[in-house]
């Protein structure tokens, strides 16, 4: 059974107030730098139409179609997608249900969702089956979630108790947080075969409290930011602070710490 967790449902309304105060531009650059972003690549065939099924403001479907990438974005928020596409007219966007695609079974080569399956209080696998229909044999998706770490392992039943007293406050059902089994459990169920597991973003944890930190440490779409050790721009010589903070990040992205603080937890998956 996944962690749930409440606060405001994730409603197209709550999606648009979310999204108000992004710079879609800045969200690209952001990606570009993005760890996120090297094993999104990486997991992806070399051709073939790509959907980023809620991709939300676009700065994947932008970045991606930039390096030379066949991808279309599909998202429930008319706003969002004129928001994008007026970042790029000619960015191929659509305004669909992600639990049942307007695309032809068995047409695409690869489905990205980052972030998105979580907010269903029915679960993953409406929209699971319909990645599955729409994509080929053989097709990659990758697809990320809010991980059970084993922070929120150890922290499980104050996480629960809290959620009880915010449901009687009046708050609503907002995401799950899944473990690696369950992720595995679910995509298996809609015939998918798991290749690997990337925890990321180990920094969120810690932005309600130390903020500032956390954002230079990473953050952005799908929970990114710059390269750990990343080389400064122009040649400038690194300051101690920026090599103190590459030395700090090389430790929040070994396999230990992921284990522990890693908010989200990115599954490649082929359709069999």
């Amino acid at each position: 059974m996944p962690l749930a967790f409440y606060a405001r449902s994730a409603t197209e309304a709550f999606w648009s107030e979310h999204w108000a105060g992004e710079d879609v531009e800045a969200l690209v650059r952001v990606a570009r730098d993005s760890p996120l972003t090297d094993l999104i690549e990486r997991a992806l065939p070399s051709d073939g139409v790509v959907l980023e099924g809620g991709c939300g403001l676009g700065p994947y479907v932008l970045l991606l179609r930039r390096r030379g990438r066949a991808v279309t974005g599909a998202d429930w928020s008319l706003d969002a997608l004129r928001r994008c596409r007026a970042a790029d007219p000619r960015a191929p966007l659509a305004v669909m249900d992600l639990g049942r695609l307007a695309v032809r079974s068995g047409s695409l080569a690869a489905y990205i969702s980052l972030g998105v399956v979580e907010h269903d209080e029915r679960g993953p696998d409406a929209i699971v089956a319909d990645a599955a229909r729409a994509l080929a044999p053989g097709g990659r998706l990758v697809l990320s979630v809010p991980y059970w770490n084993g922070v929120r392992r150890l922290l499980t039943r104050r996480l629960v108790e809290d959620g009880r007293r915010v449901q009687a406050a009046g708050g609503q059902f907002y995401q799950y947080a899944f473990s690696r089994r369950e992720v595995r459990q679910f995509l298996e169920a809609r015939g998918f075969r798991v290749l690997s597991f990337h925890p990321y973003d180990p920094a969120r944890m810690f932005r309600s409290r130390f903020g500032g930190l956390a954002a230079r440490l990473g953050g952005g779409p799908g929970g990114g930011g710059a390269p750990v050790g990343a080389a400064p721009r122009g040649g400038a010589r690194p300051s101690r602070r920026r090599i103190a903070r590459a030395a700090l990040r090389r430790m929040l992205y070994g396999g230990a710490c992921l284990r522990l603080f890693a908010h989200m937890i990115l599954a490649v998956a082929v359709k069999r």
